[in-house]
């Protein structure tokens, strides 16, 4: 193509109707909006309650007030802050509203319609067969509850999200463990958990080893297949601070984002507000599940261009000739080929790495949700030790995470990868030793319900249904279980389509700020907040808080040995037990009485000393990618006109968490609804496609029909879909260590009927 069609296609994209810049006057004049709406009083009353955001894992919130962050810096609340706030403080969903709303209808509903029914107020079930939901009574919901936990260990489940407390986390792994099961499935299976795995196998620790005060001292961060402007908008002051005493920014994503190029930060109203911040040094557009070659590339150049730090090396790795063997004799036409990113920009890249003094590597799910989403972790640790980039100050490797408290789950033992020593201290705790039989992570847990071996599932908060993909099949392997209770605060997708075989029950709970229970939660940067106490504003209700609930069933299961259950439903004696049993927790025992929050122990390196086996950090070479697309016959469609395959990357808009939609629209990206797919022009014109086009878009199990073309600035080759509406169309590999799908690289056919 010649560069007049080039600049044509441009001229005519819709990018001249999106924003120049994230953040600005729309978010103050969003903030406006919702402040001073009828429930604006609450939502401030909300935003500086001590308790921490309920969105993403930047943490604020805590004892230092609803704005301050653990530095105890102010104005830290962002627009994801008081969209999740308005969503909670709803008014309460109707006792008369399933006698009126029949299941089908219900089944109707999008995301965003769902959340906005209100908060759930009440208990219901959904019996088998039953075309309505049903109010339901406390002492029917135990007597139910534990008949069906009262079976075989291995045929009993739970789901989790990190949208609770550090209390109710460790209860139900407690609770589980205490049965005979390690089924303790969680959301970081479908995101972050090759950060944990790939972190842990080299550094001997699964979490972020930077924390926000050594983030500050950094003078380069990579920011690998991040959406921070999106999805963590206040990292994104901490980028613009870095840019303005002269680091540098370097942004990895196939999608260039506008708020990762220059973002509008209401921390800053004189310097960044109006005008914007530029973000990014270099922006780098790789192919979707390229990144190990990239940063082989990386390592590559650092090596010809002698920045390499032996002394380093040879003093606190192990494996590191055989890593840098595989760098030297990896031929720079492979690794352009299979990144797509040059030779000269991987270089500069390596130039900008190589000459700031203390560099920072993050990442997000586009480097974690790949079939190969291990060995892009190890790829990144590698790239950081051969600069020795690792145990010093402004340093080190940061998994930015979504939920705010996803983290802590993990901490707390919910997971099916236990570490050895909270095993010898439950043990001890419970007087008899654990089930040696492996648990299910999110998508063997799916396998295994579609196999028919799940009787029980109980799932504390997130939305197992609209978070997997193949939608269709885990509706299905919902539907083989006897018995799924839901602890949630507002309707989901999940509520409605995954359904039980026979009884189908939801647990309305307190959130964070309403909670009548002191709790924790644990920041990604490792640093653990206290919650106050809380009343709810919803009148009439009958809610319970999700450790009452979990401690009583857990009585009527267990009884009082070991354990005091009923005890335990005064919290600090649960953050006793923590205290006991979570290495680096050891302060929060005393937390109730000093109010101190901490970073946890043993996680935050400013010296290369690391809890492995030898002190050291073990590294692995990581082998290239295969990636190849199939061909559009692969599809099995026969009647299209015209039509292209691409490497479609699924992900959030702009105003969404997780799974919940709070506007359909996606400004930034020029997506005015959830039905779009974002194309390069290029892509488009060569398979005789056009902006605003209507087409169908295929994957391996489904199609979506009447998807609308926008183009947007994606790399060629590559396209970008909402989650989770587009879950329904494809059945993605998973990465084989961890189960973690491969959302970022779906192979999908564009196309226009004939």
């Amino acid at each position: 193509m010649d560069e007049n069609n080039r600049e044509r296609i441009q001229s005519t994209s819709s990018n001249k109707n999106k924003p120049d810049m994230g953040g600005g006057l729309p978010v103050i004049k969003y903030w406006a909006e919702q402040t001073l709406s009828p429930d604006g009083l609450k939502l401030w009353q909300t935003l500086f309650h001590k308790s921490a955001c309920l969105s993403c894992s930047w943490g604020t919130g805590g004892q230092k007030g609803g704005f301050t962050n653990e530095e105890g810096e102010k104005l830290q609340r962002c627009m994801k802050s008081v969209e999740a706030i308005s969503a909670e403080i709803q008014a309460g969903i109707a006792t008369s509203f399933f006698e009126q709303q029949s299941l089908e209808q219900l089944q109707q509903l999008t995301s965003q319609e769902a959340d906005r029914l209100g908060r759930w107020s009440f208990p219901v079930i959904l019996s088998g067969g039953s075309t309505h939901y049903q109010k339901i009574s406390w002492d029917e919901i135990y007597r139910l509850a534990t008949t069906s936990f009262t079976t075989i260990p291995e045929r009993v489940a739970s789901y989790s999200s990190g949208r609770s407390s550090n209390e109710a986390a460790f209860l139900l792994q407690l609770m589980m463990r205490a049965l005979g099961s390690n089924n303790l499935a969680d959301c970081s299976d479908l995101c972050h958990a090759p950060s944990t795995f790939g972190l842990k196998q080299t550094f001997g620790t699964g979490t972020s080893m930077v924390s926000l005060k050594s983030l500050k001292q950094a003078d380069c961060i990579v920011l690998a297949g991040s959406n921070a402007s999106y999805n963590h908008p206040r990292l994104m002051n901490e980028l613009i601070k870095l840019g303005e005493r002269g680091g540098k920014i370097i942004v990895i994503n196939p999608v260039k984002e506008r708020g990762l190029v220059k973002f509008a930060s209401p921390a800053f109203p004189l310097t960044s507000l109006l005008t914007g911040s530029d973000i990014a040094s270099i922006y780098l557009q790789p192919i979707p599940g390229s990144d190990v070659a990239l940063f082989v590339g990386l390592q590559k150049a650092l090596i010809e261009q002698n920045k390499v730090d032996l002394e380093f090396l040879q003093a606190y790795t192990e494996n590191w000739s055989e890593v840098i063997a595989r760098a030297q004799s990896t031929p720079w036409s492979i690794i352009t080929e299979t990144c797509g990113v040059s030779q000269v920009e991987i270089e500069t890249t390596a130039q900008i790495i190589a000459s700031s003094p203390k560099v920072v590597f993050a990442w997000a799910m586009g480097i974690t949700q790949q079939e190969n989403g291990v060995d892009n972790v190890s790829s990144i640790a590698n790239t950081a030790l051969m600069t020795g980039n690792v145990g010093r100050v402004g340093t080190g490797l940061m998994p930015v995470r979504g939920h705010s408290n996803v983290q802590g789950f993990g901490s707390m033992g919910v997971t099916v990868r236990l570490k050895k020593e909270i095993q010898q201290s439950l043990e001890k705790l419970l007087g008899h030793s654990l089930s040696r039989i492996p648990g299910y992570d999110t998508q063997a847990l799916i396998e295994a319900a579609d196999a028919g071996k799940i009787d029980t599932l109980i799932c504390i908060g997130g939305n197992l249904y609209g978070a997997n993909p193949n939608s269709h099949k885990v509706k299905r392997a919902l539907g083989k279980i006897k018995t799924i209770i839901y602890l949630a605060t507002k309707p989901n997708l999940g509520h409605f389509h995954g359904l039980a075989q026979q009884n189908t029950i939801i647990i309305p709970v307190f959130n964070r700020f309403e909670n009548p229970h002191k709790t924790t939660v644990e920041s990604g940067n490792n640093f653990v907040r206290l919650n106050d106490e809380g009343q709810t504003h919803l009148k009439n209700a009958d809610l319970i808080a999700e450790v009452d609930f979990l401690t009583e069933l857990a009585h009527r299961l267990h009884g009082e040995h070991p354990i005091n259950w009923r005890k335990l439903q005064d919290t600090k004696y649960v953050r006793e037990l923590i205290a006991q049993t979570i290495p680096g927790y050891e302060k929060i025992a005393d937390i109730d009485q000093t109010k101190e929050e901490f970073t946890i122990g043993g996680r935050i390196f400013n010296q290369p000393h690391f809890p492995t086996a030898s002190g050291k950090a073990k590294m692995f070479v990581t082998p290239l990618p295969t990636l190849a697309l199939p061909q559009p016959q692969d599809f099995g469609v026969t009647n299209y006109a015209r039509g292209v395959v691409l490497a479609l990357m699924t992900g959030r808009g702009y105003a969404q968490h997780n799974t919940v939609v709070y506007r359909t629209e996606d400004k930034y990206r020029g997506m005015p609804h959830r039905s779009c797919i974002l194309m390069n022009p290029l892509d488009a014109e060569k398979a005789g496609l056009q902006e605003h086009q209507r087409v169908s878009v295929k994957g391996n199990v489904g199609q979506l029909d009447n998807i609308e073309i926008i183009y947007g600035e994606v790399r060629s080759g590559a396209a970008l879909m909402f989650y989770p509406e587009v879950n329904v169309i494809f059945n993605a590999p998973v990465e084989s260590r961890c189960g973690t799908p491969a959302f970022k690289r779906v192979p999908v056919l564009v196309y226009q009927t004939s």
